[in-house]
């Protein structure tokens, strides 16, 4: 399944289009214009865009170029009832995929999406860097940018500050930097500062001597020196005492600590990278934190994006997390309902990546199939479960209603009203029986029929 955009002016393309594609089992949402389109694009996962060229306002060309400044490797593919060579011309010379008359054939434009969509595909897993950066999922801009960052920042000596929201993946970059510098062979050394005892940070950080206080039975290294010539990760930097920040900024003055209880003073030559969900601007204000440590660690700032700034990437998560404990318990969960998706795309995630992950596992455990259902999706936060996040989008007249309002346009389909219906109702039917393995009970409740209902449907169609 695959997610198709459809850009056009005129109602009953767009619905035709819909109903095609709806058919070949691909997702499909609609825009009326160029406006609508780029911010569904903004705020969606798509796969292909299919757009006329000739629209009120935005032009399709303009809508094209727009698409690839922002979204290069989007496959657009141009359509237009008023076939013009300077037209395409332009549109190949932007970068669309193909340029297709009205009226077209039904066969041909179905060839065309399909080799738009299997081109895309190619180059989104030619550009993909989640090999390059293991841990770290994302297609969309904003991870793009990360990558670079990253790839940038990381031969280089400089202090990094990571800076994001909780559950975002801070020490996924942070480890990514180390792995990508020229000391990625010595340790990288992780420590988190709000879980450390303040009594206890001090020594932790520097190290201290025997007998330096009570319960110093022995010499014990640093944070620091146990990180010589490599990377030290300090999470929630912002917790640190005002006395531990003082201490702070003379390592990385300095290049020097001094363990607790001790006479000597060691050099050492550690990369410190930071990361903090505070905002130090703000704390600094406050008085809470040194604006001279800050700028100290701050040399690279590097901002992770929250998942609702990149939703785009959310089924690439989604599927990355039901590859991975599918592994871990044992089961066949491989895919999740359209259905499902939708409830996901349409969540916040205050908790970001870590709050997607933690569904996905608490969906697979309870799944009984091989693909999760919107009832098997608790939002934490929530007082909804996936169930009813999806009848509320469908009541509020989200991507079902308009689904169901397209079926509703009988003066479109040459086959008339009643087979156009039979014909949709035949392709639920055969759909949802193949997504629940020949379930009748699991088909019936995933299309929200009875199961007398649905079982009179498959005897009436005489599915097999």
């Amino acid at each position: 399944m695959f997610q198709i955009l459809v850009v056009d002016d005129e109602r009953s393309m767009r619905d035709f289009l819909k109903i095609l594609l709806t058919k070949e089992g691909h997702q499909v949402a609609t825009a009326p214009n160029g406006t609508d389109a780029l911010e569904h694009l903004r705020n969606n996962s798509c796969d292909l865009v299919i757009t006329d060229i000739r629209m009120p306002g935005m032009s399709g060309l303009d809508l094209l170029e727009a698409i690839k400044e922002d979204f290069s490797d989007l496959p657009v593919i141009m359509i237009t009832a008023f076939a013009s060579p300077n037209d395409a011309v332009h549109a190949m010379k932007f970068g669309a995929f193909d340029y297709i008359s009205k009226p077209f054939n039904v066969d041909e434009i179905k060839s065309v999406i399909n080799s738009a969509i299997k081109k895309g595909s190619n180059d989104a897993n030619a550009g993909k860097v989640t090999d390059t950066f293991p841990g770290i999922i994302g297609q969309s801009r904003e991870m793009v940018k990360i990558f670079d960052m990253i790839r940038r920042v990381a031969p280089t000596p400089a202090n990094v500050l990571i800076y994001g929201e909780s559950g975002t993946g801070k020490e996924l970059v942070a480890q990514a930097i180390h792995a990508h510098s020229k000391v990625a062979g010595n340790p990288f050394v992780p420590i988190t500062c709000s879980a450390i005892p303040e009594e206890l940070m001090e020594s932790e950080l520097f190290g201290h001597v025997k007998g330096s206080f009570t319960g110093a039975i022995h010499d014990k290294l640093g944070l620091f020196q146990v990180a010589d010539n490599g990377t030290a990760f300090l999470d929630e930097i912002g917790e640190l005492t005002p006395i531990i920040q003082t201490k702070l900024l003379r390592v990385l003055q300095e290049r020097e600590i001094k363990p607790v209880g001790g006479n000597k003073i060691l050099s050492i030559n550690v990369r410190i990278i930071a990361a903090t969900n505070r905002v130090l601007e703000d704390e600094i204000t406050a008085g809470r934190f040194r604006e001279d440590l800050f700028y100290r660690l701050a040399v690279v700032p590097i901002r992770v994006p929250s998942l609702r700034e990149r939703k785009s990437d959310v089924p690439l998560l989604v599927n990355h997390f039901l590859e991975k404990y599918s592994r871990l318990l044992g089961k066949e969960v491989r895919e999740i309902s359209s259905y499902a998706m939708q409830v996901l795309m349409n969540y916040n995630f205050p908790g970001n990546v870590r709050e997607l992950e933690n569904i996905i596992e608490r969906g697979v455990a309870l799944e009984s199939s091989n693909i999760i259902l919107p009832e098997n999706l608790t939002l934490p936060g929530s007082t909804l479960t996936g169930r009813q996040h999806e009848q509320t989008s469908r009541d509020g007249h989200g991507q079902q209603g308009d689904f169901l309002a397209v079926i509703k346009e009988d003066e479109l389909y040459e086959l008339g009203m009643e087979e156009v219906i039979t014909n949709l109702e035949k392709e639920l039917i055969c759909h949802a029986l193949e997504k629940t393995n020949n379930s009748k009970m699991r088909a019936a409740d995933l299309l929200r029929m009875s199961f007398r209902s649905f079982r009179y449907k498959v005897k009436k169609y005489d599915i097999q």
